[in-house]
């Protein structure tokens, strides 16, 4: 089961072995891959012709062009759903306050400065270990608030690096 949310309005999506239905009426259509992102769909003796503009696996977020119109489209499944039910939907989006690093290691460079502001998956700093080097990325928006190491410094499996307002 999904519940999909389109322009503020809530979808009950179920696919089974005997088709899919939405808020429990049938979906009879037919869709078509024409491209990469683009589909041609047949619905109610009715021609479509549907565009993926913008697609975030990660928080099940679409932007979608429907001929003329834009659909913004938000998606949760079965475990988000139970997420919700057990009070725990906000859960995975808990604010970040600091980066810590992921190994023991040296730190090769820092890509950010003190009141630098970032977007989630910047580039904040090289992390060498084992000798690879690892680009460790901003999670989430926010501003660096301090810098907890230098460039060649080791530093040991969750220590501190950078800290975020």
């Amino acid at each position: 089961m999904l519940k999909a949310l389109v322009n503020q309005q809530t979808f009950d999506i179920i696919s089974d072995k005997s088709g899919t239905s939405i808020n429990g009426t049938p979906l009879e259509w037919d869709i078509l891959e024409v491209r990469n992102n683009i589909f041609h769909i047949l619905f109610q003796n009715r021609s479509y012709n549907a565009e993926v503009l913008e697609a975030d696996y990660q928080t099940k977020s679409f932007l979608l062009k429907i001929n003329r119109n834009q659909y913004l489209v938000n998606v949760k499944d079965r475990f988000d759903i139970l997420l919700e039910q057990l009070g725990m939907a906000n859960a995975g989006s808990a604010k970040v306050n600091d980066l810590k690093a992921p190994m023991p290691g040296l730190i090769v460079s820092i890509q950010v400065q003190v009141g630098d502001s970032i977007k989630k998956g910047d580039s904040l700093l090289i992390l060498e270990a084992m000798k690879m080097e690892n680009v460790l990325k901003a999670t989430g928006e926010g501003k660096i608030k301090n810098i907890k190491v230098n460039p060649r410094q080791n530093v040991e499996k969750n220590q501190v690096l950078i800290e975020f307002e």
